[in-house]
């Protein structure tokens, strides 16, 4: 069945009518992701929860013809050899399934949904993700041309982050985004969007992001944006960054700064080139500049936690240097069940203001106040 033969909307509707159990979920803006633990168990998350639905497809051969389907839509084929399928339906959303025998009681599924409206920083702000001082700080960060990570846990917001981040990109620069499967929906007009591509099923016409990111520095870009890094073109990404490449943007999995850095080594020392770990750590060190921490909380709201700046290596001690320059403070729980929580200035001036300073920008007048004050605490001055 290719589409030579059948016009692409038919296929697509198709494929939906075999996913009809769940088709209220798939239409519905509320829901980001959509499990399903067999034939007649199926999740869906709502703003940050989990609810368990009434949905159920009748019979596990149902819900594989389905997956058949979807595997079929993306040019692949899934049977008992190959019980692994990770593709994508018609409006873009990510699937996952692993099907019987390596999932005994499956198929399991889980659909990370795709939404076409991009959350704005003025949206991210009003659902309490951070403050209007906080946007301007990492605008001022962006502009700069630091190069910042957005690191965070499973659903915790990293990708609506970086598209958030990609907002105060200049408009006359050229950005590159280099990507696993295409979820990025940079806010800018001069985007050159390359994506990866897995071999075909007799290991033919691979594309790797370490393939792209060498083509991508013959490309003049200004900025360099990678979805995710997820293996060694950590290290590809950390030379970048180190030979000039300011302001690239990347996303990581890893809960808390310091963590970051560590996994972003891990990530580096799969790549095919021997560094010795010493040399690699003060590469890495100088490479990054900002880490942008995020977390899905306790109560689902999703938030940043920490603006975290790294400073370098210390060998004598075998630690990254890094200090915070806002971080969220709890401040326990509200009768809803809600955290109450604050994103608060450390009180530490970063060693970066010299580089906004040149760029032309600053850090808000609280992000200052609080180091008075914090001076005042220590008896200087």
């Amino acid at each position: 069945m290719s589409d030579g033969f059948i016009p692409k909307e038919i296929f697509e509707e198709t494929l939906l009518q075999f996913f009809e159990p769940i088709r209220p979920y798939l239409d519905d803006p509320a829901v980001s992701d959509i499990m399903i633990n067999g034939p007649h168990q199926i999740y869906v998350e709502k703003k940050g929860q989990l609810h368990l639905t009434n949905a159920r497809f009748e019979t596990r051969e149902a819900l594989v013809a389905a997956l058949r389907n979807a595997a079929q839509f993306v040019g692949k084929h899934i049977d008992e050899m190959r019980p692994i399928l990770e593709g994508r339906l018609p409006d873009g959303s990510r699937i996952e399934a692993v099907l019987p025998p390596a999932a005994p009681d499956g198929p399991c599924v889980s659909i990370r949904r795709f939404f076409k409206e991009t959350l704005t920083v003025d949206r991210l702000i009003g659902f309490g993700a951070m403050t209007p001082e906080v946007a301007t700080a990492l605008q001022a960060l962006v502009v700069s041309k630091l190069n910042v990570l957005v690191a965070g846990g499973t659903g915790s917001g990293k990708t609506s982050m970086l598209n958030a981040l990609s907002s105060f990109i200049p408009e006359g620069e050229r950005v590159v985004v280099i990507e696993d499967s295409r979820e990025l929906q940079l806010q800018r007009n001069h985007v050159c969007m390359l994506e990866a591509r897995p071999p075909d099923p007799r290991g033919r016409g691979e594309v790797t992001i370490r393939d792209l990111f060498r083509a991508t520095l013959r490309l003049r870009p200004d900025r360099i944006v990678v979805g995710e890094i997820r293996g060694g073109e950590a290290l590809d990404l950390i030379q970048a960054m180190t030979s000039g490449h300011g302001g690239c943007l990347s996303t990581l999995h890893a809960t808390y700064p310091r963590d970051t850095a560590t996994r972003l080594e891990t990530m580096a020392m799969m790549s095919d080139i021997e560094m010795p770990l010493a040399a690699l750590r003060i590469q890495l060190a100088s490479a990054v500049n900002i880490i942008l921490q995020v977390a899905r909380l306790q109560d689902g709201t999703r938030k940043v936690t920490h603006v975290t700046e790294v400073l370098g290596y210390d060998p004598q001690t075998s630690q990254y240097q890094m200090q915070d320059i806002f971080v969220r403070d709890y401040q326990g729980i509200d009768d809803q069940g809600r955290i109450l929580s604050e994103l608060v200035p450390s009180g530490i001036l970063p060693r970066c203001l010299p580089q906004l300073h040149e760029h032309g920008v600053d850090l808000p007048a609280s992000v200052y106040d609080a180091a008075k004050r914090a001076q005042g605490r220590h008896g200087y001055g």
